[in-house]
Formats: C-alpha cells, sequence, structure tokens
C-alpha cells in the first residue's frame, strides 16, 4: 500500500508514500524540493542541527528509485538549499548523486533558492520541462497540466479523537503541488491563500502521506 493514484489532466501518477510521483507509461519519476545541506546552510547561521539532513534525503530518494526504476528522474526545483550549497556536498553524498544518475536520465529544475544550478553534478539544468500535456516546473501558476513544488503543501486532519499533520499532495485533476521530498523541508498548510489561488474555491484533493499509505481526504476536511 506504498501508493495510491492520482490523474492529472488525464494522465495516471503513482503517489508514492515517500512524496514522489511515478509515471509508469514513460518511467518517469519526480521529486520536489530536496533542500539538500538545509542543515550546513543553518550552521552557518550559528542555528545548529544534526548534519544529517542530506544523507537521510538521499537516502530515501536511492529507496524510491530502486522501487520503481525509472528511465528519467526529474528533480522539480529546489534541489539545494541556497546558491552555494552543492559546494558542501561530501564526497560520498557527490558519489551518491552520481550512482542515482547512473543509467538513466536526470532534470535537474531551476528553483528559487537554488537559480544557478551547476553544471558538473551531471545530469541537465532547464528552468521547466514539457512531457506530453504535463509542464514540470518549480513554482505553480495553476495552468492546467503543471506539476510544481515551492509550496510544500501539509495538512492537518482529526481522525480517531486526535489531530494529525502529514506532508501531501494537493492535486484537483488538472494540476497538482507536490510535498518537499527533504527531511529538513518544512511544510505550508493547504488552507494559506497561496493554495487558493492555485486551487479555486479549495475544490482539491490532499493526498496525505501516512504510516503506511497515501490517504486521499478532500482539502475541505482539512484545518
Amino acid at each position: 500500500m506504498r501508493v495510491s493514484r492520482v490523474s492529472i489532466s488525464d494522465v495516471t501518477f503513482a503517489a508514492d508514500l515517500s512524496g514522489a510521483l511515478y509515471w509508469d507509461e514513460r518511467r518517469l519519476l519526480v521529486v520536489s524540493d530536496l533542500h539538500l545541506e538545509k542543515g550546513s546552510s543553518f550552521a552557518t547561521r550559528g542555528v545548529l542541527l544534526p548534519p544529517y539532513d542530506t544523507l537521510a534525503t538521499l537516502s530515501r530518494l536511492a529507496a524510491v528509485i530502486s522501487r520503481h526504476n525509472p528511465k528519467t528522474v526529474i528533480a522539480l526545483g529546489d534541489s539545494f538549499h541556497d546558491r552555494s550549497a552543492h559546494e558542501r556536498l561530501s564526497a560520498d553524498d557527490r558519489a551518491a548523486v552520481a550512482a542515482l544518475q547512473t543509467g538513466r536520465d536526470w532534470i535537474w529544475i531551476s528553483g528559487n533558492h537554488d537559480p544557478m544550478l551547476p553544471r558538473d553534478l551531471g545530469g541537465t539544468v532547464a528552468d521547466e520541462v514539457v512531457v506530453g500535456p504535463i509542464t514540470f516546473r518549480h513554482e505553480p501558476s495553476g495552468a492546467p497540466g503543471e506539476i510544481a513544488g515551492h509550496l510544500h503543501p501539509k495538512a492537518r486532519i482529526s481522525t480517531r479523537g486526535r489531530s494529525m499533520e502529514r506532508r501531501c499532495f494537493a492535486s484537483d485533476g488538472m494540476r497538482a503541488v507536490m510535498p518537499a521530498f527533504g527531511a529538513y523541508a518544512g511544510g505550508l498548510s493547504i488552507r494559506d491563500v497561496a493554495f487558493a489561488k492555485i486551487f479555486p474555491k479549495n475544490g482539491f484533493i490532499a493526498h496525505l502521506l501516512g504510516d503506511r499509505r497515501v490517504h486521499a481526504i478532500a482539502a475541505s476536511r482539512c484545518y
């Protein structure tokens, strides 16, 4: 039960419990907002966090790649937490990225945190990518057929007398905003006005990342 199905502009994706989307027909895996080296970025400002976020994020990414064996991977922007984060990658982390890229096409989408992505990390760099009816970009515009990231959607629900808040996919069947994949990435409530600009009248579904499966819940039921 690690995946559920999400349809976007008549394309069916597997919504993986990790927070990735997989398009089986194209063997295409999409992840968003890895925010690699966020821990070291905070450390430069005197905020000390355990320096293991990059390792944790890449390990989770390796697991989902192993599960689906994609031909193409799209990293949907803010893969690095700041403009110099790639320079702080350890040799082991660089080797891990290279191993994940081996035998597949890899596309880095530019984000607001990493607008000038380096060309020495393998793969190709783009502002956005169009595959069939789907446009992949970092910041959502609300256009039909769009899959974006940037907003780090999360949702809170009440169930069995307790409250639960989880990262989620947000989709109305025509467009989707992906959850942040990074270990240290935060979240923005789907009740924020930013989502109202993308999904009119709150008419969308929050696909919450649960403990064992993805739960599809109407956004109007979340708070």
